[in-house]
């Protein structure tokens, strides 16, 4: 006989019964969960607002910090004993005088400007009972030994090197309007605060320069006119262009005197050497060339660009030759022995433009990757990169009296303090893809644009002082005005553009321009402290 259906139904029944008659429910692990949940909470909320004990230790510790931190500047103070000593004297003068402050101590301690303990939480003690209001006389003496505040000292450093950076760049005092605020001054020898006009910076007037105008247009070149270079003896000057030509160009006629064929691709970048007989060449072939101006031949070669060749420079006291271009690097060669001495890695896209100089950073970078990169010529290495631009960086100028130089991209142009790349001014305005800068020892700036206009700039102050669009040659489409290159020949008294329309033109200061004639329309605006 099977008994299982009633032995398992006993045991149900004792399994319920230990359960007080009731049967276990089953809950969701969700339901547990919050169930547990709510039982912590029950169990510590208790305390939750309950004041947690204090440790003496702990609390003087974090009182002394305190105290250090916010009363440092009165906490070396005296004792003050000026009421004490006056009631001395008058004593001393008029004796039988009522006196006021009879039944109370004269002398007191100050350790702030109000009659309250030296710090939040700290309990009045004989050390630091205070007595009484100080006197008027006793708070002017408490101003007086108060030192300068650390905020006050902090802005009169800051102040202090912003100048000191504009002097370096060679701007000078700023004129400003005056403007409330407060300052220190001088009083017997301590500082007080007081409530004085102090002026903001503003541009200073900058300097006249006489206006340039068109004085010759060459034509000779069948494409672009791509990029220029006047030679050290100021004879003539040289051209590369979209022809795959180099032409060679007399300065004082504007005459051709001789053209030389070898590129297979567009020119980009031409520089003769103050040092020897040389011209070099580079172009969208990924050529670089040596010519020999004596025999009018090609006399080295320098392969390892693995792309375009955009821009060149040579060092001005060591044989060597620096290029750049769409391979994203810029190389360094030996002229003599042709060897790729460095190739300066670490931009992103195309190198547009390549600057050297003696003094350091020898070598100066600006790249399509918007950066621009300040090299150690002996290492090969990235001394400084400056990432101010937002947009390509295609030109790069040196001044060639001042430890700077200038960058140009289309959201600005910016000039830098070097060796370190200190940002000094923007000079705002040149809407438009900047090809090309050049400067000139009287603080003349020229940006030349794909749009074919060009602006001049007051190096020292960022004014804006001429923009000039010149005609296209007769015979052009007027979408063919750009300018691709500009440079002031060696008596800085001529200026050179290589233009889209295939002519390179020349302008000249006015001679007849006076300052009454051409006033500067300057206002003092108040400059904008931009880093960016």
């Amino acid at each position: 006989m099977d008994r299982g259906p009633e032995v398992h139904g006993h045991r149900a029944r004792a399994i319920a019964g230990c359960h007080g008659g009731e049967e276990v429910q089953k809950h969701s692990v969700h339901t547990l969960v919050f169930r547990s949940l709510k039982r912590t909470h029950d169990m510590f909320v208790g305390d939750h607002a309950k004041p947690i004990a204090v440790d003496e230790k702990s609390y003087k510790l974090k009182m002394d910090v305190k105290l250090q931190t916010e009363y440092s500047p009165v906490l070396h103070m005296p004792i003050l004993k000026e009421i004490r000593e006056k009631s001395a004297q008058s004593d001393s003068y008029n004796h039988g005088h009522y006196d006021l402050n009879h039944g109370e101590e004269s002398e007191y301690i100050i350790t702030g400007t109000h009659p309250y303990p030296s710090g939040p939480g700290v309990a009045r003690t004989g050390d630091t009972q205070v007595q009484k209001m100080p006197s008027e006389a006793s708070a002017q003496a408490l101003a007086l030994a108060l030192p300068p505040s650390k905020a006050r000292q902090d802005a009169n450093r800051n102040a202090a090197s912003v100048a000191d950076i504009h002097r370096h760049a060679g701007i000078a005092e700023r004129s400003q309007p005056p403007v409330s605020s407060m300052a220190l001054m001088e009083v017997g020898g301590t500082r007080n605060s007081s409530i004085i006009s102090r002026k903001l910076p503003t541009m200073p007037k900058p300097q006249w320069h006489p206006p340039w105008k068109l004085y010759r247009v060459i034509s000779g070149h069948l494409g672009w006119v791509r990029c220029l270079a006047v030679e050290p003896g100021n004879q003539w000057f040289v051209t590369g262009s979209a022809d795959r030509t180099i032409k060679i160009w007399d300065l004082a006629s504007g005459k051709l005197k001789l053209s030389l064929t070898g590129h297979i691709s567009t020119v980009r970048g031409v520089a003769v050497s103050s040092r020897s007989p040389y011209l070099f060449s580079c172009g969208e072939d990924k050529q670089v060339k040596c010519w020999d101006l004596e025999y009018n031949k090609v006399i080295r070669h320098y392969h390892g660009h693995l792309s375009a060749v955009y821009g060149l420079d040579l060092h001005p006291t060591i044989d060597v030759l620096i290029t750049c271009g769409r391979d994203s690097t810029a190389r360094v060669w030996d002229i003599r022995t042709k060897a790729n001495v460095h190739t300066l890695i670490g931009h992103t896209n195309t190198v547009a433009t390549v600057k050297c100089q003696a003094g350091e950073p020898q070598i100066i970078t600006g790249s399509h990757d918007t950066t621009i990169r300040l090299w150690d010529l002996v290492a090969g290495k990235t001394k400084v990169t400056l990432t101010n631009h937002k947009k390509s960086v295609r030109s790069l100028i040196l001044h060639p009296r001042q430890y700077t130089f200038a960058s140009g991209s289309p959201d600005n142009i910016k000039q830098w303090k070097c060796p370190d790349g200190i940002f000094i001014q923007n000079l705002p305005g040149h809407n438009a893809i900047i090809n090309t800068l050049s400067v000139n020892s009287d603080g003349v700036l020229v940006s030349g644009a794909d749009n074919g206009t060009m602006h001049l700039w007051d190096w020292r102050t960022g004014y804006n002082f001429q923009r000039i669009h010149a005609a296209v040659q007769p015979g052009s489409l007027d979408s063919e005005s750009g300018i691709f290159a500009c440079t002031f020949d060696q008596s800085e008294s001529r200026l050179l553009t290589a233009e889209a329309d295939k002519t390179i033109k020349v302008y000249k200061e006015d001679d007849t321009a006076t300052e009454e004639t051409h006033p500067v329309n300057w206002k003092p605006e108040i400059i904008k402290r931009k880093r960016f």
